[in-house]
């Protein structure tokens, strides 16, 4: 690993250890994994909760999957404007972790207590979605006070494959903790796992020192940050890219289950084995992206990612033959896949950082995120739809054909 040189102020020169042998980042990556991890396990404890102890019907399952991404939609552009309004970052995203510990510890004690129902779960589905838009907006600026600009993108590989860890290993853990100590109860391990959090965030010692933007009031902020990542050629190139990839991936999730079993005849055993090779490939790409980028640049990763982004879909649409030559080709495309995401995010997150000044990272991440985010539920509504006119096939085709629209955002823009 290469080492980074800084100087001081008396013009001697210090060198920059790897950032796994800095103190405070591997606090800051830990807590996230940790979290992650828990909130994993929750994705599943919950759900559970309400379908074998609370007999929930299907509109009251369909409330309390939309409670966890609501937040994100009613406070997504406003939470950017709050953090760069702050002149410390780290005290609101304990706060949150905390809120979100309280929230999340109340699920077994209301069981307990014969006070637990579905309204309950919405609740507490909802306060954790606030806090959780609340922290990512005051994270990602933060990273900044404790990363130097030449390791963010290793910073950001290392979190990219927390995602991938807990992608993995997240629904294993859930299953062992609903098997052994029943559903309410293992979502006391996602409660645990926010206050690991904040006290590995209290434990920080770089000490933040920004600047706030002025403020002429939240609408006026929150335009500045739309502003922003829509008129500078890079920032829109990115937003626009993610928003194509993000409607596309998500229009293709929508039939991929229907697809695989009934068209392609994978056995159901097998897709979620295939799934978690995505999280393998993750963890595979984050190590690679961290070596490419010394070399190569965060520019030339993203040019070269955007190119294979639809191979997965292409292959899944155009794949017949015997069942070991799908599931091999499906496992090397999943895998390759994963570690293209990866990548792709983390030279994304790294050029943000390098292109948005200092008082506008955390409303210019906020407008990406809420664009991405929020197109989800359109690119699964539309993925649904045209596969009840147009069959599943021609569907899957037409999303490789979508995602690949990605390249002329990139290949046009100043990267």
């Amino acid at each position: 690993m290469v080492k980074q040189t800084l100087h001081n102020p008396s013009g001697s020169q210090t060198e920059r250890p790897p950032l796994r042998r800095q103190r405070d980042y591997r606090l800051l990556w830990t807590a996230r994994t940790i979290s992650i991890t828990g909130s994993e396990v929750s994705k599943l404890a919950i759900p559970l909760t309400a379908v074998t102890l609370l007999t929930a019907s299907p509109t009251q399952m369909g409330l309390l999957t939309a409670a966890a991404s609501v937040p994100a939609l009613l406070f997504g552009l406003q939470s950017g404007a709050i953090a760069d309004r702050l002149r410390r970052h780290r005290p609101l995203m304990i706060a949150c972790e905390l809120v979100s510990c309280a929230a999340a510890a109340t699920v077994p004690l209301a069981w307990l207590l014969g006070l637990l129902n579905v309204t309950w779960l919405i609740a507490v589905a909802l306060v954790i979605g606030t806090a959780g838009v609340l922290f990512k907006a005051a994270n990602f600026p933060h990273l900044a006070t404790v990363v130097p600009p030449a390791q963010r993108t290793e910073a950001m590989a290392g979190f990219h494959a927390s995602y991938s860890v807990a992608s993995v290993g997240g629904p294993s853990l859930a299953g062992l903790l609903v098997q052994f100590l029943t559903a309410p109860v293992a979502v006391l391990a996602e409660a645990l796992s926010f206050l690991a959090s904040a006290l590995m965030l209290r434990a920080i010692r770089t000490p933040e020192r920004n600047e706030p933007a002025h403020s002429r009031g939240m609408w006026h902020d929150v335009t500045a940050g739309l502003q922003a990542a829509l008129t500078h050629p890079v920032l829109r190139a990115l937003l626009a890219a993610g928003v194509t990839i993000n409607f596309f991936a998500m229009a293709y999730t929508a039939v991929y289950m229907l697809y695989m079993v009934n068209t392609l005849g994978i056995p159901k055993g097998m897709i979620g084995a295939l799934i978690a090779l995505n999280g393998v490939g993750g963890l595979l790409g984050a190590w690679i992206t961290t070596r490419l980028s010394k070399r190569y640049g965060e520019n030339r990763i993203l040019l070269a990612t955007v190119i294979f982004f639809p191979i997965e879909i292409l292959a899944v649409g155009l794949l017949t033959g015997p069942l070991w030559w799908k599931l091999s080709l499906l496992a090397v495309t999943g895998t390759i896949t994963g570690g293209i995401v990866v990548a792709f995010a983390t030279c994304m997150g790294t050029i943000i950082l390098r292109e948005t000044s200092p008082e506008l990272r955390g409303r210019v991440n906020a407008t990406t995120t809420f664009a991405v985010q929020g197109v989800l539920a359109l690119g699964g509504l539309a993925g649904g739809v045209a596969a009840d006119f147009f069959g599943l096939r021609p569907v899957i085709l037409l999303c490789a054909a979508g995602i690949s629209l990605s390249t002329i955002w990139i290949w046009t823009s100043p990267l």
